[in-house]
């Protein structure tokens, strides 16, 4: 298929959301692994908590610049490729683009005292500022939130030919169906990063089973991971009933449903479960779900891309929810979290399955709303710009990722590598960690 410049823009705005939602995302939750490590130092005086916090610090603060070289690409973008949205719709979703920013300065404030204010300020002050960075990074994250909440479902205007009016912020900011979709991302991003921290120290426990900083490690993620995992079922199951009343095009998309059936079943790899779909839609099991043929073709989404992205992120889910029961009972019934091989290599092989269900989701999200960037209202082919030659800023941008991502790997390791049995002592000379 040969890339005309709308394909070459709307690839480069899913590189570029793709590669800044892992950073975003890890920047929402390392502060909250961070506080609740500080927390745990403080209230044990144990020196490896101390330590974790430190390198929890360091990572944050990695991500947090990576993310915002990202973010201020993706800023332009938004500006440069879709002129027509950012033009006609911009007076409308101003307000939580403006907060975002407020977020975003807030949390860099709080960074700051927390990098270099440990042992400067008081440890109340230094603790607060943590809890300040946490919470202004799921702000941030809320806010810009609520901007996709209103592409997929915009309300707070009056359209018309010459452009949106009676314009109400307010309402435009929360359109129907914030509360789900928000829930919906920051349990994500959570959830994939405390996977991803606990995939990362089941693997050093694999290889030395005795390092006691990766086992007060894994006891900070695995709280986070397994409450997380098993709460997004449910945020998702009622994001799935909001989608399948106010975007049933979607809803058919992703569970590939074609015919308007009462009672539809759920198909599951070839394999119905009567009524299932219904139930799942509207808690009814004789309910009408609609399907694809119901609309028109012009409106569809794409169909496989759509269940296909859909499927992966329900069965992630499904196995990170699962896991996450197994290891909480576990928890329960030994009164230990799990340290034996089987649950470190489940762990480990669960690691990355957060940010796959995260970049899937967002996948279902983006593709369910085309052809539309304004459901309903305009067109992702009216919004592009008209300036040609669209695939030089798409190479240039995918170097430039490229290279962020490469150096962001070699940082992070080089902080996983520090605390590694054996370089421990290289790593911590000049002077020993003190807890508040």
């Amino acid at each position: 298929m040969r890339m005309t410049d709308l394909l070459y823009a709307r690839a480069q705005m899913g590189l570029s959301l793709g590669f800044h939602i892992v950073f975003a995302a890890a920047g929402v939750a390392l502060p909250v692994l961070m506080v609740l490590s500080d927390w745990k130092a403080r209230r044990t005086g144990d020196a490896d908590y101390v330590k974790l916090s430190q390198k929890l610090a360091k990572g944050t603060a990695i991500l947090f610049a990576v993310g915002a070289v990202s973010g201020t690409m993706l800023s332009f973008e938004l500006g440069l490729l879709w002129p027509e949205f950012m033009g006609r719709y911009g007076e409308v979703i101003g307000l939580p683009f403006s907060l975002e920013g407020v977020a975003f300065f807030t949390e860099a404030i709080f960074l700051g005292i927390y990098l270099y204010g440990r042992e400067r300020v008081s440890p109340n002050l230094h603790l607060f500022s943590g809890v300040m960075v946490a919470l202004s990074g799921a702000a941030s994250a809320f806010f810009v939130t609520l901007v996709n909440v209103f592409m997929n479902d915009p309300s707070g205007f009056v359209a018309t030919p010459e452009g949106p009016t009676n314009i109400q912020p307010l309402v435009a900011m929360f359109s129907p169906g914030w509360p789900y979709q928000t829930a919906h991302v920051l349990l994500s991003c959570y959830q994939a990063s405390a996977f991803a921290m606990a995939g990362i120290h089941a693997f050093v426990l694999l290889r030395h089973p005795g390092a006691a900083f990766h086992r007060k490690a894994l006891s900070v993620a695995l709280p986070l991971a397994c409450v997380t995992a098993l709460l997004q079922p449910l945020v998702g199951d009622l994001s799935a009933k909001h989608v399948a009343k106010a975007q049933p095009v979607k809803l058919a998309a992703m569970e590939g449903h074609f015919e308007t059936e009462r009672g539809a079943p759920l198909r599951l790899g070839g394999v119905e479960v009567p009524k299932a779909l219904s139930i799942l839609a509207f808690g009814d099991p004789d309910a009408e779900v609609k399907g694809l043929n119901e609309f028109p073709r012009d409106t569809w989404p794409p169909v496989a891309k759509v269940h296909g992205a859909f499927q992966v992120m329900v069965g992630t889910g499904s196995l990170m929810a699962l896991l996450a029961l197994v290891t909480l009972v576990h928890r329960w019934r030994k009164k230990a979290w799990p340290s034996g091989p089987k649950m470190m290599r489940a762990w480990l092989v669960s690691g990355p399955l957060g940010l796959v269900a995260l970049e899937a989701g967002w996948l279902v999200t983006e593709w369910g709303r085309q052809p539309w960037i304004v459901r309903g209202v305009m067109r992702t082919a009216e919004a592009v710009t008209p300036v040609p030659h669209l695939a030089a800023p798409f190479w240039t941008f995918t170097a430039v990722y490229l290279f962020l991502g490469a150096v962001v790997v070699s940082l992070l390791l080089s902080q996983v590598a520090g605390t590694l049995p054996g370089r421990e002592a290289k790593h911590g000379e000049g002077g020993e960690a003190h807890v508040h």
